[in-house]
């Protein structure tokens, strides 16, 4: 749990970035993630090296043995002069990861340049982490020699006195990334981390998943699955299952190279080394990939439109349109197994809009796989950098139907206000949806004046396919009695008179 402390050290490593003029958000955690990556493969080579010790047998190093790349380790260079730190990671460390390959830096001539690793066929040209993958247009921004020696000291404090383990250390990402929220357009990267839980608690993804977010940002959603699947089966999980949970288990897609950089780094830090996080225009022609995935959780962008020669022939048969919301649902389908469910966040105008693409969307899902549940939230869900109002659908790719009838819940409390400040509050009812989807049957019975309540399928499609649950739910008008008209006229006359009676009063006072 990050606490009230740590949060203000990395408040304080934040405003020491701000103070040398980097601004924007984003830009501030791509930097910090390079050096917290910088940091991590030192810990690495520390940990092969007792290992080493330990055992007498050679491991594979990541660090160069020349004098150089021996400089380039996080505890060598940490206490130097802030000039030689900055000429060290800039000059050297970073250029090194950029062209990191097999799990290994390139080590720097006695000129001073960098020798690339030559390409190994016996480990194959794909051997290398993700992170490292996406490193290659990074670009080093940290602007004085001083500005990096407090974000590394910030930095070390924090991992030395504050992170104890793999979870806090992911703990620490989140809260960064948390701060995109408050960063106006950057926020619709980030999804909040109580609705994504409560997302793949609905799904409840299990070992043997193969976990896709085809619009991923920080990779939140995978990153929730990866904690949930830990939390739940790490005691029984097999080796085989270890390593597909390091890597292929968790695929993300984004079209922005800062993203994947992010977002890798943000799986590594939860112990998925090696994810499938690709650089991908998810509705485009060039994405082809079909029934390959389990589950799917995401928040695609809404009110976006593509080129409409770009968009896969695929998706425009389940929908002719060119927004992205809808395209998107069609996609999902489409890289779903048979079988495979999806949890995804739309917004309201995909539940009732009238056009042909819309409606034709809804009837994908109701006629030819089972929509299973329409959970209206609040608008205040995305605030502060957004009110719109959203949905999430929850469904299963069958092929061949399933829907009979479709349940309904009306979020009304999530757990924060739902003001720009989003503070804690009491009421939420994220824990009562969870444990009424996963106990449907208890649902039969309940009335269209609940929060939650079932709509039959021939109810649904009578109704040209609308999902809005205001078309559906029945509101209880309690009469409001009032006191006959000559009551509320002698209570006016009773205080039109104590008016007076006190206006006398103030009269006199000032005449005195």
């Amino acid at each position: 749990m990050v606490t009230g402390v740590i949060k203000n050290k990395i408040d304080k490593i934040w405003t020491d970035i701000w103070a040398g003029g980097i601004t924007n958000p984003l830009t501030v955690i791509e930097q910090l993630t390079y050096l917290m990556f910088i940091r991590s493969l030192d810990e690495k080579e520390l940990e092969n090296e007792e290992f080493e010790n330990m055992t007498g047998q050679a491991s594979d190093k990541i660090f160069p043995q020349s004098e150089v790349g021996q400089s380039m380790r996080w505890s060598r260079f940490k206490e130097k002069d802030s000039r030689d730190i900055f000429d060290i990671v800039s000059q050297r460390v970073f250029p090194a990861i950029k062209k990191m390959k097999y799990g290994q830096l390139p080590d720097f001539s006695e000129t001073g340049e960098l020798i690339e690793i030559a390409d190994d066929e016996s480990k194959g040209a794909e051997d290398k982490t993700a992170f490292a993958k996406y490193m290659e247009g990074a670009t080093f921004l940290i602007p004085t020699p001083q500005v990096l020696q407090k974000i590394i000291t910030g930095l070390d404090d924090l991992y030395e006195h504050d992170i104890a383990d793999l979870d806090m250390q992911g703990d620490l990402y989140e809260y960064m990334l948390g701060k995109l929220a408050t960063a106006g357009k950057n926020g619709q990267f980030r999804t909040p981390m109580h609705i994504r839980e409560m997302m793949v608690a609905l799904l409840a993804p299990v070992p043997d998943d193969y976990i896709v977010d085809p619009a991923c940002g920080t990779a939140g959603f995978l990153v929730s699955a990866a904690k949930y699947i830990r939390e739940n089966y790490e005691e029984t999980m097999t080796s085989e299952q270890w390593n597909n949970f390091t890597s292929t288990a968790f695929t993300g897609f984004d079209t922005d190279n800062t993203m994947l950089r992010i977002s890798a780094m943000n799986l590594m830090l939860h112990s998925i080394t090696n994810p499938e996080i690709d650089y991908k225009d998810s509705v485009s022609k060039k994405n082809q990939l079909s029934s390959k995935y389990t589950v799917c959780l995401a928040n695609p962008p809404f009110k976006g439109t593509v080129d409409e020669e770009s968009i896969n022939d695929d998706l425009k048969a389940v929908t002719n349109t060119k927004k992205t919301e809808l395209l998107f649902l069609a996609l999902f389908i489409r890289l779903l197994k048979t079988g495979g469910r999806c949890a995804c966040i739309v917004p309201d105008g995909v539940l009732f809009g009238s056009s042909n693409a819309h409606k034709s969307i809804r009837k994908e899902l109701i006629e030819n796989h089972k929509l299973q549940a329409v959970i209206s939230m609040p608008s205040g869900v995305f605030k502060p950098y957004a009110g719109v109002s959203t949905a999430i659908l929850v469904f299963t790719k069958t092929g061949a139907g399933g829907t009979d009838k479709v349940w309904f819940y009306d979020m009304k409390a999530d757990g924060f206000s739902l003001d720009d400040k989003r503070s804690e509050i009491a009421e939420n009812d994220i824990p009562d949806i969870i444990e009424r989807f996963h106990s449907l049957d208890k649902e039969e019975d309940r009335e269209r004046t609940e929060q939650s309540f079932f709509v039959p399928k021939k109810e649904i499609v009578e109704n040209g396919y609308d999902l809005s649950i205001n078309k559906y739910k029945k509101v209880e008008y309690v009469p409001v009695e009032y006191p006959p008209t000559s009551e509320i006229l002698k209570e006016l006359e009773d205080i039109e008179k104590q008016i007076a009676v006190e206006m006398e009063e103030l009269k006199k006072l000032l005449e005195k």
